[in-house]
């Protein structure tokens, strides 16, 4: 596999050429070959907020991910620059399509870098997050605080000095002094946040909704300052279940952090495994079979399905309607009953494997598919009939917290809720993977941008799901549900019991898994909330060196006080409702 396409090339080139000419030859350190599609540059600490700003204003406007690595302990680092730790930013263009990832190389005793949040409003709470676990401050943030661990927290977790395990802690233990020291940390100060009290004599109220809340959909907190009804000013607040996923992967192998995915966007089921194993396929240097793509697609068109069925109930719910989550959930069944009898499991199936799938489409699944594929488009009629077009959902949502293009790009909304701004960019359409290039379907926009065009996408994306699915049926393809390569899942076990190499080799994948090359690969999917990706780093061992899980709903929550602020409660709580999300895609 080509570490970069000819037109990552030709990229690269060009951005070189454009930073030179306006910044310098300087502004750029080296640039490096990668397996992640895109032109990866290093950017020296100097020129870093030119090099953004000069991007930003030639098509790359959004921010899509902020993070970094400790590199302490990487052995494979040849031709890179010296560096403890590496923070990278991955920019998007929507309109060219094309991304690109810059890296700044930082020393351990100097991990300072200036601000981004004046070029890129959205990288506040990315930058809150490398602080928070990993140390390293950022000069000139408005509000640099911890926003993942507990404000009382000690040590930053991504650090390669920092334990992965429990076993490596002392017992967890918590007194009665302590739990009152925990509870006034958590306790909100307004003037933190630049906020007043009072105005013209007159207080305001500062209302907690959540973390235990209906409308939070999770351990959620966002806390209002209300004048009235209206809702001046708003701080969302996330971590609450916060489970170190992202530190998980540097401790399990290749193949055993699969079922950990699941549990990210823990609706999304093995959509959350697919960016994950097409980038250890990356690595890898494997290539599945048609029918491993299709089966696939198949499956990750169907948990998008229940996804977006779960949101339409809770999304009617939020509004008032309680009928609609009895329909929704019912129909969810009859998805999760062909989901179970293909993989065997019904929310977390961790059924895809590095390299193919777990095991083969069972005998009987097509006649099971095609049955729910026959009920579901009369189901989402009734939807749109008695949801859509009811006068009262349609009174709390038409332009009801809504933003434009732009707006959205600026804080890093993608999926359905930047379509509904009528931008159309779908990676299975603008950036096929997986096999979606073989497949006929339409991409669903809004005109809005409102609460109501987020609600009626989601209706209408599930009948563009129907529509693959029913390709994956008509037109499977035969062949093996595995490549065959000695980095993928172990060799069957009639195989196994006839060649010792083979036997070999199945002893070492179960004992350990596969050694995957030193290398970095991304992938990015449109996954059922907006884009989720995966960027790994291999130091040629059996487990990741770092893994980073860039999520949608992260974003997405980051934007709320920017759609709300002068908007009242109720219309919140229809945001809210709007946004689908879910905080184990938040929090990680």
């Amino acid at each position: 596999m080509n570490t970069v396409t000819a037109a990552t090339d030709n990229t690269a080139d060009a951005l070189l050429e454009l930073i030179g000419r306006e910044l310098g030859d300087a502004a750029v350190v080296t640039d490096q070959s990668t397996l992640t599609g895109m032109p990866v540059l290093w950017v020296a600490r100097n020129e870093l907020l030119n090099v953004l700003k000069l991007l930003r204003d030639s098509a790359w406007s959004m921010l899509f991910d902020l993070s970094a690595v400790d590199e302490r302990l990487r052995n494979y680092r040849k031709g890179l620059p010296a560096a403890d730790f590496t923070v990278f930013y991955h920019l998007v263009s929507i309109e060219r399509n094309t991304d690109v990832l810059l890296k700044v190389a930082l020393d351990e005793n100097d991990l300072k870098l200036p601000s981004c949040v004046e070029v890129f409003t959205n990288g506040n709470w990315y930058e809150r997050e490398v602080w928070d676990l990993f140390g390293i401050e950022f000069t000139g943030h408005p509000h640099l605080t911890r926003i993942l661990m507990p404000p009382t927290w000690e040590g930053h977790p991504l650090r390669k000095d920092y334990n992965a395990r429990a076993t490596e802690f002392d017992p967890y233990t918590l007194t009665v002094e302590g739990q009152r020291q925990e509870q006034e940390a958590l306790q909100f100060d307004p003037e933190a946040w630049g906020m007043e009290r009072e105005r013209d004599g007159a207080e305001f109220m500062f209302l907690n909704l959540g973390p235990n809340h209906p409308s939070a959909h999770g351990p959620f907190r966002i806390v209002l300052q209300l004048d009235g009804e209206e809702i001046l000013d708003c701080v969302p607040d996330i971590g609450y279940h916060h489970r170190g996923a992202e530190k998980m992967a540097e401790r399990q192998s290749w193949h055993s952090f699969i079922p950990y995915t699941d549990r990210i966007d823990y609706v999304g089921g093995v959509m959350n495994n697919l960016p994950y194993v097409l980038a250890a396929e990356r690595l890898a240097g494997i290539e599945v079979p048609e029918r491993v793509k299709t089966v696939r697609v198949m499956l990750c068109e169907l948990f998008r399905i229940t996804s977006h069925l779960l949101f339409l109930g809770t999304y009617l719910q939020d509004l008032g309607a309680m009928s609609p989550v009895f329909y929704t959930f019912s129909d969810r069944q009859r998805a999760y009953k062909v989901i179970e009898a293909i993989t065997g499991f019904r929310m977390h199936p961790a059924w895809f494997r590095i390299g193919g799938l777990a095991q083969d489409l069972p005998r009987g699944w097509a006649p099971l598919m095609q049955e729910f594929l026959d009920w579901m488009p009369k189901r989402l009629k009734e939807y749109h009939k008695a949801m859509m077009q009811n006068a009262i959902v349609r009174e709390r949502t038409r332009n009801v917290a809504a933003y434009n293009t732009s707006e959205a790009i600026e804080w890093g909304v993608t999926g359905p809720n930047l379509r509904a701004t009528g931008c159309d960019f779908d990676l299975r359409k603008k950036r096929p993977y997986s096999g979606y290039e073989n497949f006929d379907f339409e991409v669903p926009l809004g005109s809005h941008g409102d609460v109501f065009d987020r609600g009626q996408l989601r209706i209408d994306e599930i009948h563009q799901s129907l529509r693959i699915i029913q390709q994956c049926v008509n037109h499977m393809p035969k062949g093996d549900y595995k490549a065959d390569h000695p980095l993928t899942t172990p060799p069957p076990r009639e195989r196994m019991l006839e060649h010792i190499e083979t036997l070999i080799t199945h002893f070492v994948q179960v004992s350990w898994g596969p050694r995957l090359k030193p290398n970095e690969a991304l992938q990015m999917v449109e996954a059922t909330k907006g884009i989720n990706s995966y960027y790994l780093t291999s130091d040629g061992n059996t487990s990741s060196y770092r893994t980073r899980i860039r999520t949608p709903s992260f974003p997405h929550l980051q934007q709320i006080p920017a759609v709300m602020r002068g908007g009242f409660v109720p219309d919140l709580i229809a945001h809210l409702g709007s946004i689908d999300f879910v905080m184990g895609d938040t929090d990680r």
